[in-house]
């Protein structure tokens, strides 16, 4: 029985690999990339720690557009400039904007209602228009009284322990983020609603580790393994995690449902989209799915931005220094800087954009699916193929960004023209590119805007000193797959002054 399924399973890869060398219609090139071994392809390759270091090391190698590989006869094309991504992911968003059918997350774990997983059709556009109405540019100042709230609320926790600053973000992110699309109000660390959200989000993190791609995504005879066949762990994992993940969902939308009912919803993005219809429809299916992939999304890009932010600034004093400059000249000491203020706040923006290109959160993006053949600047690139969005190697461009690893806001203070300014803008690719760019972004970009302004005014932050007053120097490392997340430092951070600490304990 064992040598069948072997057999079976062997033979599939090997008609994989077949069809994607048979797939080429025409006689031009597939783009150029790294030397692939029989049947397995480029695995060895692929499974790389950070994989957006290989494939930037690729580009130098073999040209800076795009480098096809394959895994098992899947084609993967990672694109390393934010100007071919545009002409592939936003211009022909039609034929790019597909996910792949990741057996794993999306049949075995039930994620297919998740929208980072699904694909490109009614429900995904459905989804679209939904979060338009909730978290679009001409709604999400809404959300803003709330921001300002939770971000005083998180200064002053911060300045009880600050040693434990990566806790105290996990904290303010969960419960700001909660807060925002539920409408629950986080009152401890020991929260169920938190701790399931939490659970929630790792378990999303696990099935899109590496490239997020599992070996049943690529062989999906794999799923017929029983549970108990040697290797076939992945599917134990799988149901134990759709449990949890359907709690993840239900749980807090139930709640809000509820809350509905009975006139008592705060304010959410939950509350919003229902609109007051408690009634059982498709649409219900979209919001509570769309509110998870919300918090999914949220928490982790505000806790890693938070920790760049931190750590660019400890490396960073003079930057620091004159960014308080700034607040204090525009917004004064007599109160913490308000959304009203950015406007007036040019290099708090600028530290924004730096930290959103110097730190690179999310280096490599979650793939996309080519529904058709191409072909780009003569390379013939296959329908199916996994299209990664290698956005480090974007940020790191020397020709927009001089002295890419040098923390230096001042370059998009530049006087640069409008098409220079556009192109520089990190914002325009560290949320993604085209149809299935982030669409919370307006509201995860604001949220960390104050967050930044009121720890730059209330707090000094520096490198930790040891007994002898001697700077320590931070110990940098970063060890998660999706993204950029630096582990805890030593460093110091104390209140600015006494004023700054009466405005926080008056908050």
């Amino acid at each position: 029985m064992y040598l069948g399924d072997i057999g079976v399973v062997l033979a599939v890869l090997l008609i994989a690999v077949l069809i994607f060398q048979g797939r080429r219609k025409n006689a031009l090139p597939y783009p150029p990339g790294p030397k692939a071994l029989p049947i397995i392809g480029n695995l060895t390759d692929m499974a790389a720690k950070s994989l957006w270091h290989p494939a930037t090391r690729w580009a130098k190698q073999f040209g800076m557009f795009c480098v096809l590989s394959h895994v098992f006869g899947q084609g993967i094309v990672f694109v390393n400039t934010s100007q071919a991504a545009t002409e592939l992911l936003d211009k022909k968003g039609s034929i790019y904007s597909d996910k792949p059918n990741m057996v794993m997350a999306r049949e075995l774990v039930g994620l297919d209602g998740l929208m980072v997983f699904t694909g490109y059709g009614d429900q995904f556009r459905r989804q679209r228009r939904l979060m338009q109405r909730a978290v679009g540019p001409q709604v999400v100042s809404k959300y803003h009284p709330m921001l300002e709230v939770e971000t005083k609320a998180f200064l002053r926790r911060l300045l009880t322990s600050p040693e434990n600053y990566t806790e105290h973000l996990i904290g303010y992110a969960g419960g700001k983020t909660l807060m925002i699309v539920y409408g629950h109000q986080v009152k401890s660390s020991h929260d169920p609603l938190l701790a399931l959200a939490d659970e929630g989000t790792d378990i999303i993190k696990g099935l899109a580790s590496g490239i997020g791609i599992w070996p049943v995504d690529v062989v999906p005879a794999l799923k017929s393994l029983p549970n108990w066949f040697p290797g076939a762990g992945f599917k134990r994992n799988a149901v134990y995690w759709k449990r949890r993940m359907q709690d993840f969902v239900d749980v807090p939308f139930q709640s809000v449902l509820t809350a509905v009912n009975n006139g008592t919803a705060l304010p959410s993005f939950c509350s919003l989209l229902l609109d007051g219809d408690t009634s059982n429809t498709e649409e219900h299916y979209d919001i509570k799915w769309l509110s998870s992939s919300m918090y999914s999304a949220s928490i982790d890009t505000t806790l890693t931005m938070a920790s760049l932010f931190i750590l660019a600034m400890v490396l960073n004093p003079r930057v620091l220094k004159k960014a308080q400059a700034e607040i204090d000249t525009v917004v004064g000491t007599k109160r913490l800087p308000l959304f009203s203020d950015r406007a007036s706040l040019p290099y708090i923006d600028a530290i924004m954009s730096e930290t959103f290109r110097w730190g690179c959160p999310v280096p490599l993006s979650i793939p996309h699916r080519l529904m058709e053949d191409d072909v780009y600047e003569g390379k013939f690139i296959p329908k199916g193929s996994l299209i990664f969005a290698n956005i480090w190697a974007m940020v790191r461009d020397e020709t927009l960004y001089p002295n890419p690893e040098e923390f230096l806001p001042e370059r998009f203070l530049a006087d640069d023209d409008e098409l220079l300014k556009k192109r520089k803008n990190p914002r325009n690719f560290v949320f993604g590119f085209g149809r299935r760019r982030c669409p919370g972004a307006n509201l995860v970009e604001q949220s960390i805007w104050i967050l930044i302004a009121s720890m730059i005014a209330a707090l000094d932050i520096s490198k930790a000193q040891d007994e002898k007053g001697a700077y320590i120097e931070p110990e940098i490392i970063f060890d998660d797959n999706i993204f950029r997340l630096p582990k805890p430092f030593k460093l110091s951070v104390k209140v600015r002054s006494k004023q700054a600490e009466q405005l926080l304990e008056q908050a």
